[in-house]
């Protein structure tokens, strides 16, 4: 099994290391034990996420001072490697709580919101949530139909939001709605809204392909009146602090990528090795030794490409292009890879008793989720034709 993580040619820092080692051991323990019966049961197991906090993973990115790991994108990037390589659903529910709702709140709130929602979120007491895709308005965001109505020194929100990670069991939500007229990029204002609050209630649960154990439900909202307190950022500003707070999530999608193609990859290696047909390992058959050499050198291009929108991104850098880059070819890879490896296993790959079959499943979401391919490849071509 060739150790992607941990490649000597290149330097990897103790505290990736130290990531790497803790995320392994965790995902080894308190999940490769349930990932069938979490699959089964399309099961949220949200008891984890509070183990997953004492290890400094549900704040990963943000200062100490409000409970946060304090680290850098390679750091965060080799947790949800790491951990998807074992379930890419639990890798993917990690990684909407750091890079969207956290991301969304330390970025644009105010130092009294900040110490007021994000230590319970970095230790996993609480679960965040991220509100933007509706029935309608999945690319097309600025059509949203939730509305957001000042009403004295509160707001009043009202609508539906779909397709959500944690729209059931998340305790606070970033909601972004409509204050203005639909298509008005300036138009849309950012909230935290907590669960509790009433006219905040869950909708449809979706019953999905793959990442089944990542909960993806509705969030409705009826005359839900919220403060202005829970405002984030200014009256208007919402949209375009989602697509920026889009830019580092789709780094994120790039990692839970990876984590599905490599996991697909190790199988696919020891099992080539192990089915022997023919009198000799299917590995050394040409047909399997090619599928095996382009998904590595696919998987090594797409880490790559990631490592490099980390490294911009730790340094403060526009990310908006790198960010789409990395996303859009380590997701395409990882459907490839996945689809190969059920090949190489042949019929045991179209069966549960074997882990490509889950990798396949799961692997398709990254096309789709934080912007399809068609968005990336159109967020690139803006970029390298407006530059």
């Amino acid at each position: 099994m060739i150790n992607f993580n941990l490649r000597p040619e290149i330097k990897i820092s103790e505290t990736q290391k130290m990531v790497y080692d803790s995320a392994r051991d965790f995902a080894a323990q308190h999940i490769q034990p349930f990932v069938l019966e979490w699959d089964e049961a399309q099961y949220f197991p949200k008891e984890i996420f509070k183990t997953a906090g004492s290890l400094g993973f549900m704040g990963m990115l943000l200062p100490e001072v409000y409970g946060g790991s304090e680290m850098g994108y390679h750091e965060y990037v080799t947790l949800i490697e790491t951990i998807s390589i074992v379930d890419p659903s639990i890798g993917l529910s990690i990684a909407a709580h750091n890079s969207l709702c956290l991301n969304h709140i330390y970025t644009f709130g105010n130092e009294e919101q900040r110490m007021r929602w994000l230590p319970a979120l970095c230790s996993g007491n609480l679960i965040g949530a991220w509100g933007l895709t509706e029935h309608n308005t999945g690319s097309d965001a600025k059509s949203m139909s939730t509305t957001a109505r000042k009403d004295g020194n509160s707001w009043i929100l009202n609508g539906t939001k779909n397709f959500i990670t944690h729209g059931i069991s998340g305790d606070v939500a970033v909601v972004i709605a409509r204050n203005g007229e639909k298509g008005d990029n300036r138009g849309m204002t950012a909230f935290v809204v907590e669960r509790g609050i009433p006219g905040f209630t869950s909708g449809k649960k979706e019953n999905k392909l793959g990442m089944r154990a990542s909960e993806t439900a509705e969030m409705i909202f009826d005359n839900c009146i919220i403060s202005d307190e829970n405002r984030l950022g200014p009256v208007g500003d919402g949209f375009i602090q989602s697509m920026k707070i889009l830019d580092g999530g789709r780094i994120s999608i790039a990692a839970l990528s990876l984590g599905v193609a490599k996991g697909a990859y190790n199988a696919s290696l020891a099992y080539s090795k192990e089915r022997k047909q023919f009198g000799k390992s299917i590995s050394q058959f040409q047909g399997i030794s090619f599928k095996l050499a382009d998904m590595a050198t696919e998987i090594e291009a797409a880490s790559l490409m990631t490592q490099k929108a980390s490294e911009m991104k730790n340094q403060n850098l526009n990310v908006t292009q790198q960010g789409a880059m990395a996303k859009l070819f380590a997701s395409e890879v990882c459907v490839k890879v996945a689809n190969e490896a059920v090949q190489i296993h042949g019929g045991y790959g179209f069966t549960k008793d074997y882990p490509v079959e889950k990798f396949f499943r799961d692997s398709k979401l990254c096309t789709i989720g934080e912007g399809t391919s068609e968005i990336q490849k159109l967020v690139i071509a803006r970029k390298i034709l407006n530059d």
